[in-house]
C-alpha cells in the first residue's frame, strides 16, 4: 500500500474530486468554455516548463483542482446555449426522447426524456416526463420521440426535514424540472434512428420474451430481470426490503461484484489462448469485449457502467503482471470515469463500490494473514470471509450515513449466496441463450427458478432474524468522516504495529469521542418549534432536548408509519414522543403562537404580533383577522383545502403579511 500512496494518479484524483465537490456547491466557476479550455492549456505549459519542484507541484494541484472543476462546468447542459430553458416560451412546442426508463409510482409511469428540439431548434437538456397511469395505452420505449406542449414545473424539495432530497438527486443526474402529462396530451412520432441504448433495450425485451414462455414465477423471473439484465422495475418492494434488511441488495444490482464475477470465470475459461502468441493480448480483447457485451445487454445504466470500466482497467492491468497492477488499475479506472462523468461521485452505488473495493485491497490480504487454514475448503471460507469482513469495513460508516441500519447477518447471507453466485450467472446466461433459441428444457427452466426460490427465501429468512438488525442507527456528515479516520489508523495500527501508529489511533478515538460529546450536548440543548406538512392532516411538534412533543390529528397506526416523524426521530437522536395538546395557544422562543382550526376561534387577549397556524380550513375573513390581531407571520399546514390556501395568500400579499404554506415551502421551524 506504500507504494499505490506515491501511485501518481492517487493525488491526481484527489484534486480532482475537491474540484468537483466545489464547483457543484459553489458554482463558482462561470466563464465561457474557451476560457475554461485556454486556462487548462495555459496550467498544463506552465506545467511542463516550470523546473522548480515546488512551484511545478502546486500548479500541477492547480491543473487538476481545475479538470474536477471544469469537468462538472463542461457537464453541465445549462451552460450550453442549447440548453431548452433558454428558449422555451408560453406557447412553445417541444420534442422530447425517451432516454430511460425509471421504476414506475402508483399514479404514473417515469421516464428521464431529452428536450431535443424546442419549435424549430435543436436543444439538449434531460427532464422527468411523468406520464399519467393509462391501462388501454402502451408503455412508452426507448428512443420513443414525443411531440407536445410542456408545462414544465420545478422539482419539489423536501416538504419535511431531514427527508431524502429527491430535487438535490435529480439535479445531481442533470435534470433540474420534470412534466406531467396523460396519455392523450402528446403526439408520438416515427422514430428515425435508434440509439445504443435502444438497440440494448430491444435486446432484452426479446430476452423477456423469451423467458416469459417457461412460466417462471413472479419473483423469479423479477430476479433473473435484475441478476442479469440489471433491470429492478418489476422486484416487490417486499423482497427489496428483505435483501436491504439481510445485507445482500448489491446481489440485485448488477454491478462491480457481478462482473468482477463474470470476469473471474473468462480468465479461467481463456486461459488457454495465452500459450500461442500473442496470447495475452487476444486474451484481454475477448475478456474486455465480453464484458461490454454483458453491460450492453444489461442496459448500460450508470452503475454497470462503472463496474465494467473498473474491470477492463483491471482486465488491462492483469496482462501485464505487474506488482500492484490491481491498485493502480482500481485508481486509474476511478480517475477515467470521474473525467467523463464527474456527476457519479455524487452516486451512492459509486461511493460505496469504491469504498468497499478500498476496503479489500488495502484490509483483506492482512485479515488473511491472520489464520492459515491447512485445508483448501477452509482457506476458500475464510478467504470469503475476511472479503466480506474487509468490505464492510470500507463501506460501514456511509452505508449507516445513508440509511441508518446495519444489517448484522450480512456475513452470512454472503456466505451462503457468493459462493454460488458463479454458478447462478453462468446458469442464468446459458438460460437466456437456451431461451432465445427456443431449445431450453422445462424442467432446466424450472430446476433454474427452484435455485432462485430457494435463495430469495434464504435472504427473506435473514432478513426476519430481527434481533440482528440494528435499526435507527444516525450519524452526521462529520461524524461519519471521523469514522474513517478511526478506521483507517485502527486499520494502519493493525497492519503495522508502531508507537507512532499507536499515537495516530489514540488521537483519533480522541477525536471521535469529541465529536460525540459534542452532538450530544447540542441534542440535549437543542429546541425548535415544527409545523410538519402531511396531506390532509396536521403535526405540530415541540422539539425539548430529546423529547418531541407532537399534536396530531393521526390514529396510532399511521403516526407509527409516518415517515416524516420517523426520519426526523432518528436523525436528530429523539429518545421519546409524547402526545400533547396544545388547544389553540402556545408560546415559544419568546413568540406567541397562535392555532386557528376549523372552528375559527382567534379571540385571544395579551398577544403580541403573533404567529398565526391555519388548520382545518377555517371559515374566516383573513382580512378581518390580520386588523384585529395584526399578526407577524401566517402559516397554513397540509390540513387545508389548495383553494383555501391560494385564496388566502392573496390576502397576505395584499397586506404584505410573510405567508407560508408547507405544502410548497416545506415544514416551517421556530428555534
Amino acid at each position: 500500500m506504500k507504494r499505490l500512496y506515491n501511485y501518481i494518479p492517487l493525488h491526481f484524483v484527489v484534486l480532482v474530486i475537491i474540484g468537483i465537490y466545489f464547483q457543484f456547491f459553489t458554482q463558482f466557476w462561470t466563464f465561457s468554455f474557451l476560457r475554461t479550455t485556454i486556462f487548462l492549456l495555459g496550467l498544463t505549459v506552465l506545467f511542463f516548463l516550470i523546473k522548480h519542484k515546488v512551484l511545478r507541484t502546486c500548479t500541477a494541484f492547480i491543473l487538476f483542482f481545475g479538470i474536477g472543476v471544469s469537468a462538472v462546468y463542461v457537464s453541465d447542459d445549462r451552460n450550453y446555449d442549447s440548453y431548452y430553458q433558454h428558449h422555451l416560451k408560453d406557447n412553445s412546442k417541444v420534442v422530447l426522447h425517451i432516454h430511460k426508463i425509471l421504476k414506475p409510482g402508483n399514479y404514473y409511469q417515469k421516464y428521464e426524456a431529452v428536450i431535443v428540439q424546442v419549435d424549430d431548434l435543436k436543444t439538449r437538456g434531460t427532464i422527468l416526463l411523468n406520464v399519467k397511469n393509462d391501462s388501454s395505452a402502451n408503455s412508452l420505449q426507448i428512443d420513443d420521440q414525443l411531440f407536445l406542449k410542456p408545462t414544465l414545473k420545478e422539482l419539489i424539495p423536501p416538504l419535511n426535514p431531514h427527508q431524502f432530497n429527491y430535487k438535490s438527486y435529480l439535479a445531481k443526474q442533470g435534470i433540474h424540472h420534470q412534466l406531467f402529462v396523460d396519455t392523450n396530451q402528446f403526439l408520438k412520432l416515427r422514430s428515425q434512428s435508434t440509439s445504443l441504448f435502444g438497440l440494448s433495450a430491444i435486446f432484452r425485451n426479446k430476452i423477456q420474451e423469451a423467458l416469459h414462455k417457461y412460466n417462471f414465477k413472479k419473483n423469479e423471473l423479477a430476479v433473473i430481470n435484475a441478476l442479469l439484465l440489471g433491470q429492478r422495475q418489476d422486484i416487490s418492494k417486499e423482497l427489496i426490503v428483505d435483501y436491504q434488511r439481510a445485507g445482500a441488495i448489491h446481489i440485485l444490482a448488477v454491478s462491480g461484484l457481478h462482473v468482477g464475477v463474470i470476469l473471474w470465470i473468462l480468465s479461467f475459461v481463456f486461459k488457454p489462448v495465452e500459450r500461442i502468441k500473442y496470447g495475452k493480448f487476444i486474451k484481454t480483447l475477448i475478456i474486455v469485449s465480453l464484458l461490454w457485451m454483458f453491460a450492453f445487454i444489461a442496459g448500460l445504466s450508470a452503475s454497470v457502467v462503472r463496474a465494467v470500466t473498473m474491470f477492463t482497467f483491471l482486465a488491462i492491468g492483469l496482462s501485464f503482471q505487474r506488482k500492484n497492477v490491481v491498485e493502480f488499475s482500481f485508481i486509474s479506472s476511478m480517475f477515467f470515469l470521474l473525467l467523463i462523468k464527474p456527476m457519479f461521485l455524487f452516486d451512492v452505488g459509486f461511493q460505496l463500490s469504491y469504498l468497499a473495493v478500498f476496503g479489500i485491497l488495502w484490509v483483506q490480504p492482512k485479515l488473511f494473514e491472520v489464520y492459515n487454514p491447512r485445508f483448501i475448503l477452509y482457506k476458500k471460507i475464510w478467504q470469503l470471509f475476511t472479503v466480506s469482513i474487509a468490505a464492510q469495513i470500507g463501506i460501514l460508516p456511509l452505508s449507516i450515513y445513508y440509511f441508518q441500519q446495519f444489517p448484522g447477518l450480512f456475513l452470512a447471507s454472503n456466505l451462503v449466496i457468493i459462493p454460488f453466485l458463479g454458478a447462478i450467472l453462468i446458469g442464468g446466461i446459458l438460460v437466456i441463450i437456451t431461451s432465445l433459441l427456443n431449445i431450453l428444457p422445462q424442467v432446466l427452466a424450472n430446476i433454474y427458478g427452484m435455485i432462485i426460490s430457494w435463495m430469495n427465501d434464504f435472504v427473506s429468512w435473514v432478513s426476519h432474524q430481527e434481533e440482528f438488525l440494528f435499526k435507527e442507527i444516525s450519524i452526521s456528515f462529520i461524524a461519519m468522516l471521523f469514522w474513517y479516520i478511526f478506521l483507517f489508523l485502527g486499520v494502519s495500527f493493525f497492519i503495522k504495529k508502531s508507537p507512532k501508529n499507536l499515537i495516530y489511533f489514540l488521537v483519533s478515538i480522541l477525536f471521535l469521542q469529541t465529536i460525540f460529546l459534542i452532538e450530544t450536548k447540542e441534542n440535549k440543548s437543542k429546541e425548535e418549534l415544527i409545523v410538519f406538512h402531511k396531506s390532509r392532516f396536521s403535526i405540530i411538534g415541540k422539539r425539548v432536548g430529546e423529547q418531541l412533543f407532537l399534536q396530531h390529528d393521526l390514529d396510532s397506526v399511521r403516526l407509527k408509519n409516518e415517515n416524516s416523524i420517523k426520519t426526523y426521530q432518528i436523525t436528530e437522536g429523539i429518545d421519546e414522543v409524547k402526545e400533547i395538546n396544545f388547544k389553540n395557544f402556545l408560546q415559544f422562543s419568546k413568540k406567541d403562537i397562535l392555532l386557528i382550526d376549523s372552528l375559527g376561534v382567534y379571540t385571544i387577549s395579551g398577544m403580541v404580533k403573533p404567529i398565526v397556524v391555519l388548520q382545518y380550513s377555517p371559515k374566516i375573513n383573513l382580512s378581518r383577522l390580520i386588523k384585529t390581531i395584526k399578526p407577524s407571520q401566517i402559516i397554513a399546514d397540509g390540513s387545508n383545502y389548495k383553494s383555501s390556501v391560494i385564496r388566502w395568500e392573496e390576502t397576505c400579499l395584499k397586506y404584505q403579511i410573510p405567508f407560508h404554506y408547507t405544502g410548497q415551502n416545506g415544514a416551517f421551524i421556530i428555534d
